[in-house]
């Protein structure tokens, strides 16, 4: 059967992809079906036909995958959220496994790495310690919305639709976070939409407010409201952080971030603190840690005392090594390494995460850890001493291929490879495998409900053997 876009087919979903998509074959040509997931028999209409591939959406669910599950969200299927409220939570587990072991096999040409069983949340609903909401003048409208004849809305606060980067969905709440947050979440909908101060739009680049971004630390029942808007306007945000602190007694502190740039990014070229400290603290492991409105902090608390704990594993401590952290953030890594370790240097690009980890360690009591703060490509070189061990934490692009030169040049004898990104990190390691055997990957879920994983690598300098010359 030759497809062409348009058709409209019957289709087996064989396998999860990374992206949470299903995967289908006709006679032998992949095809994609969003909100699928193994053992669903569907009926899905072609939208998109290319050479090796096919994309399609899903029109009926003839009959269901005996691991498919009725999604508790309303805006499942919808919200760019979440991929797999809809699968048992077992599968998910698996299929993220495989998403890195394919990666590996795939990008990276690691064709026999040992990959372990995927260590689970603890939590799969109310994990998330950080949630990004946007402002939009143009909502994006559900099935139901049609129904009851509403037209597209000139407001909306909440998530993106996939693919999207205009189109909001007006969320009541999201099931990710604690309920406090969704609380807060409809009180910023409901003073903003009464106020008469536009929000901003994401295609005219007019308006005022543009994201609300939501922290909390669960150890210490904290929250942090940061509100980013396009200019600083001391009358109008003024009066919502005192709406919000008086009807919320567990807001800690409000921020308020301006960003008068078109770029959709939830930080701001300065912050303004309109209530509390500034940050607020929370605890992983035994250590607390503080945290400012942009700096990273990873989203699972409980996830990442389990990360960390095989990032102290991997890296194989006696308490006489010196250990360098590249993209160290507000110092997580560096603090749980500081009892095994005779000296540990992180390295951070962000300003404000240096000075959180600074303020970390004093917290903690912690003296043998020290932060250098630049561009990695341009202060790696600064490094004057071989590192006994090197840790690896970066964005989701991995590592810029001037940082990967330099870290093959280090030399370091152990390697940590922690990432939130199986593609990059198989592709990272494809190019350390010359130098370095990946002895083993350890992946652990922070996301419930979406294909994205954590996993740590490690890995040992392979011993050369030396040739004599005479």
């Amino acid at each position: 059967m030759r497809l062409r876009k348009g058709d409209i087919v019957e289709l087996g979903i064989e396998r999860a992809a990374y992206g949470g998509r299903g995967v289908a074959r006709v006679d032998g040509l992949v095809v994609f079906v969003s909100g699928t997931v193994p053992g669903d028999r569907v009926m899905a209409r072609v939208f998109k036909k290319k050479k090796g591939y096919a994309e399609a959406h899903l029109l009926e669910l003839i009959w269901p995958s005996p691991d498919r599950i009725p999604a508790p969200c309303p805006y499942s299927g919808y919200c760019g959220g979440c991929q797999w409220q809809h699968l048992i939570y077992e599968r998910q587990l698996e299929y993220k496994r495989e998403h890195i072991r394919e990666s590996m096999a795939r990008i990276g040409g690691l064709q026999e790495i040992l990959v372990h069983d995927t260590i689970p949340s603890e939590k799969i609903y109310g994990y998330r310690n950080k949630m990004e909401f946007s402002f939009s003048d143009r909502r994006w409208l559900l099935p139901d919305d049609y129904e009851k004849g509403e037209s597209e809305g000139d407001f909306g606060l909440g998530l993106h639709v996939p693919g999207t980067f205009y189109k909001v969905i007006d969320v009541d709440a999201c099931l990710l976070q604690h309920a406090t947050g969704n609380r807060i979440l409809r009180e910023v909908h409901r003073s903003v939409q009464n106020c008469g101060v536009p929000v901003y739009g994401l295609k005219s680049h007019k308006g005022f407010w543009r994201f609300l971004t939501l922290r909390h630390s669960a150890e210490f029942d904290e929250w942090m409201v940061n509100i980013v808007t396009s200019e600083y306007r001391e009358d109008v945000v003024e009066p919502l952080s005192e709406a919000l602190c008086s009807s919320v007694d567990n807001i800690k502190t409000v921020v308020n971030n301006i960003n008068s740039k078109r770029a959709a990014i939830a930080s701001g070229e300065r912050e303004i603190v309109l209530s509390g400290d500034g940050y607020i603290r929370d605890r992983i492991g035994p250590y607390s840690f503080q945290i400012s409105a942009n700096s990273f902090f990873q989203t699972n608390s409980s996830g990442a005392e389990k990360l960390y704990k095989k990032v102290m594993e991997y890296a194989g401590l006696k308490g006489s090594e010196i250990v360098l952290d590249l993209y160290c953030g507000t110092g997580t890594i560096p603090i749980f390494l500081s009892n095994l370790a005779k000296e540990v240097i992180g390295m951070e690009i962000a300003e404000s995460a240096i000075l959180d980890a600074d303020r970390n360690c004093r917290a903690n009591k912690v003296n043998n850890c020290r932060f250098v703060l630049g561009d990695i490509r341009e202060r790696l070189s600064a490094i004057r001493q071989r590192p006994d061990v090197l840790v690896i934490d970066p964005p989701r692009a991995g590592m810029h291929k001037d940082v990967l030169a330099g870290v093959m040049d280090m030399a370091t004898d152990r390697v940590v490879y922690v990432s939130c990104n199986p593609t990059t990190m198989a592709r990272d390691l494809g190019h350390m495998i010359q130098d370095y055997e990946v002895v083993e990957i350890q992946p652990v879920d922070m996301f419930p409900h979406t294909y994205h994983i954590e996993a740590v690598a490690k890995l040992v300098r392979r011993k050369k053997t030396r040739q004599v010359i005479r």
